[in-house]
C-alpha cells in the first residue's frame, strides 16, 4: 500500500487566519511551518494543525486543497469544526 498525501489547515494563533496545504509527510510539513521555513507562515507564527484529511494519490489532495479554499471549503470547515474551542 502507498503513502497518503494530507490535506491540511493551521491556524496561526497571531492573527487568527488559516492555511491550507498539502504535502506527502504531515510531521516534516508542520515542523517546517514550526520552524519558520515556509515563506508564507513563517510571519505568522505561533500556528497549530486544525485539521487534516489523508487522500490516496496527490491529484486528489491537490483538488481537496483547492476546494477548502473556497468559499464553500471554508463553509465545510467551518461546520466541521463548530465543536472545536480553540477557534
Amino acid at each position: 500500500m502507498s503513502s497518503f498525501y494530507y490535506v491540511y489547515v493551521l491556524r496561526s494563533l497571531k492573527d487568527g487566519k488559516n492555511y491550507t496545504g498539502y504535502t506527502k509527510n504531515l510531521k516534516l510539513r508542520f515542523q517546517q511551518h514550526i520552524d519558520g521555513l515556509v515563506e508564507s507562515t513563517k510571519n505568522r507564527r505561533p500556528l497549530q494543525i486544525i485539521y487534516f484529511e489523508g487522500c490516496l494519490n496527490q491529484q486528489d489532495a491537490t483538488h481537496r486543497e483547492k476546494y477548502l479554499k473556497t468559499h464553500y471549503g471554508k463553509m465545510f470547515l467551518k461546520n466541521r469544526l463548530k465543536r472545536w474551542e480553540g477557534k
